[in-house]
């Protein structure tokens, strides 16, 4: 029985399988939430964030997906990753009450948290691991054992929460972050995001040998295989940037026009 999903070199079937150690996982950080909920007041609105994006998480690392992208399709392998870093860590983030981020203030980590989340170091560290973690050798490397995909999976999630942070959190750096530079943010991701995308999509020949010599599932080639990987790449998470973008922007809106309203009011 294997407690993570990772490569096998053995035919694909339809018929489940457990990983104990995505439960355990995924258990720990339930609880985790729950904790900081109770203790802090955690709003029903923050609790079903919260709750979905470990959903997300969850569908992204268990069976039938993170067994497919572990070591039979790259396409599947991409959705891991725009679930594990693009979907889950906003999600997770927005359910954390704000008085529970205030206490980080009181924390010896608050120094290491304030340092990874500007802006511009958050974009660099989540960059930097996308490209590594997109990278043929280290993706071949890590994805032949169990504790080497554990280790890409959370290396995706760690990057995804720095990125976010300086999105969806107020602490520690907002007012000095509002909406159009925030806006600008994701924009600007979606930017850096190109380079993967245009080596997986347009390279002549297959770049991982993990996918390349898996047992086919369907009749996808694997060269097809990963110029799908490419495309979900640009356009799946281009759309989520997007939308988040535009969120942002209609919350910008909406507060404008409620100070200027506020503004009319007053005497």
């Amino acid at each position: 029985m294997q407690w993570w999903c990772a490569a096998q070199g053995v035919p694909w079937t339809w018929e489940w399988r457990p990983y104990p150690g995505v439960w355990l996982f995924v258990g720990l950080l339930f609880a985790a939430c729950v904790a900081v909920s109770r203790r802090f007041g955690a709003t029903r609105a923050e609790r079903i964030r919260w709750g979905s994006g470990l959903a997300t998480l969850w569908v992204a690392l268990d069976w039938p997906v993170g067994a497919l992208g572990s070591g039979y399709l790259a396409s599947i392998h991409m959705v891991q990753f725009l679930l594990i870093a693009l979907v889950a860590p906003p999600l997770i983030l927005s359910g954390v009450p704000r008085a529970a981020l205030e206490r980080l203030r009181e924390r010896r980590a608050y120094a290491l948290v304030r340092g990874l989340t500007l802006p511009l170091v958050a974009l660099l560290v989540f960059h930097t691991i996308v490209v590594a973690t997109h990278w043929p050798g280290l993706v071949d490397a890590l994805m032949a054992s169990q504790w080497g995909s554990f280790t890409l999976d959370l290396a995706w999630l760690t990057g995804g929460i720095v990125f976010w942070w300086p999105v969806v959190c107020p602490v520690p750096h907002r007012p000095r972050f509002p909406f159009g530079v925030r806006i600008g943010y994701l924009m600007a991701s979606t930017v850096l995001m190109t380079l993967p995308y245009v080596f997986l999509t347009f390279a002549e020949l297959p770049f991982y040998a993990t996918y390349e010599l898996a047992p086919p599932v369907g009749t996808l080639s694997t060269r097809d295989d990963q110029r799908l990987a490419g495309l979900i790449m640009r356009i799946g998470g281009g759309t989520i940037l997007w939308i988040a973008a535009g969120t942002l922007f209609w919350m910008w809106y909406r507060a404008e026009t409620e100070s200027e309203r506020a503004g009319a009011a007053s005497p």
